[in-house]
């Protein structure tokens, strides 16, 4: 058994800091190999510059890179206590649509703010993304606090914004604000010498704090089905164990059909052994009658099951610049489901920066906005509560061929 590990997210205006906070992460906690400090060193004596981390960040992108645009980086560092990875998404509307789909299946968040500037517009959009994915484990840094000359003051000033933002949309208060200078190192990984009035942790010591993700292989079992394969005499059916375990001998239910089956075999690529997935695991199995499956369907416990419908409430973040009208039809995708969809009402719209609802009963949801809607589907589809399977309570629309908007069901109506 390695050491356990947890994914966070870093997020914040685009220009506080992201990058350099990153860099000093990786260089104070040794896990940067020496060569990669000497090569960064050289870059920047060459711009007649002292040692950016920033830079570390460009050049291990630029060696990932290698022409391939990713849409989420994941790095690594470590500390006593576990391994770290980083989740980190180029630019604010693919961070969004990252957080919403579950590209990033963040454990834990740090929310940077500039110290000079403040709580800025792409600050309150993300801390409500946060709140939106029931995302409880916070930490806010307040960086740059070189530039402000270490002000206490200034510190509270900030720490009391955030806070009062926080409130209003219902959010938690954040776990921890810490005061920082990612560019000097004052509280990343050691006390800082300069603001010897902050008697609070650094981050490293927060993040230790933090708990793991939940184990949910002791929950009901939930697999979207995501492909069947026919090889030899065997249809194998594929998809991820998202939450429960699936074994040999196990009754399952098939949704939305509601058929019954039994597990004859589970399937792993040269492990013939295999008599068991776990959550998190992506596996094969075998059923024991000849059942109708297909992509889309979800295999349950039978009798703790998802719901089938075909009408959902839902908190939607839109992310074009096109609107999106009431009685349009999009395209909704959950888990491995696919299905047309009408946006049948669109109940509230809200201000993703100051929460305000500017409209209720509302006949478009415009860029930037989250709206409160009512989704109707031309098929049944298989839902569940976000907090419960967020695999099956999260999902995203797209419009044309673009990923337009996402967002979290609040609840499915049963049929």
């Amino acid at each position: 058994m390695g050491k356990e590990h947890l994914k966070f997210v870093i997020v914040g205006h685009v220009d506080h800091g992201k990058s350099t906070l990153i860099g000093r992460l990786f260089f104070d906690t040794g896990c940067l190999p020496k060569e990669k400090i000497e090569e960064v060193k050289k870059i920047c004596d060459s711009l007649g510059k002292e040692l950016e981390f920033a830079y570390v960040m460009d050049h291990l992108e630029e060696e990932r890179d290698q022409g391939i645009t990713i849409d989420t980086a994941q790095t690594f560092f470590s500390t006593k206590k576990r391994d770290y990875v980083i989740i980190d998404a180029p630019g604010h509307r693919e961070f969004t649509k990252n957080m919403i789909t579950g590209a990033s299946q963040a454990e834990a968040a740090i929310l940077i703010v500039d110290a000079e500037e403040g709580v800025q517009e792409q600050t309150k959009r993300h801390a409500y993304i946060l709140k939106m994915l029931g995302l409880d484990q916070v930490i806010v840094v307040i960086n740059k606090m070189d530039l402000v000359n270490y002000d206490e003051s200034r510190f509270k000033e900030v720490s009391k914004d955030i806070k009062e933002f926080l409130n209003k949309i219902g959010a938690n208060e954040p776990t921890y604000i810490i005061p920082i200078s990612a560019k000097e190192g004052d509280n990343v990984a050691k006390k800082s010498e300069n603001m010897k009035w902050f008697e609070g942790m650094t981050i490293l010591e927060a993040l230790d704090t933090f708990k793991s993700k939940m184990d949910r292989s002791n929950l009901a079992l939930r697999m979207p089905v995501q492909d069947v394969y026919k090889i030899d005499d065997k249809r194998i059916i594929v998809g991820r164990v998202e939450a429960g375990t699936i074994s040999e001998g196990d009754k399952v239910l098939i949704l939305p059909t509601e058929e019954n089956a039994v597990i004859a075999s589970v399937e792993e690529f040269l492990n013939p052994d295999k008599k068991k997935a776990v959550c998190g695991e992506s596996t094969g199995i075998v059923t024991k009658e000849k059942a109708f499956i297909d992509r889309g369907m979800v295999l349950s416990d039978k009798e703790d099951k998802p719901i089938v419908t075909s009408t959902v409430k839902a908190n939607l973040f839109w992310m074009s610049k096109d609107p999106l009208r009431k009685g349009e039809t999009v395209t909704l995708k959950c888990a491995t489901e696919e299905a047309s969809c009408d946006i049948e009402k669109i109940e509230k719209r809200i201000d993703s920066s100051t929460f305000e609802v500017l409209e209720k009963d509302a006949s478009e949801l415009r860029n930037m906005e989250v709206g409160e809607v009512i989704l109707k589907t031309n098929k049944e589809i298989i839902v569940d509560d976000f907090n419960k399977t967020p695999e099956l309570g999260r999902f995203v629309i797209e419009k044309g061929l673009d990923t337009a908007g996402g967002g979290i069901i609040i609840m499915g109506e049963e049929k």
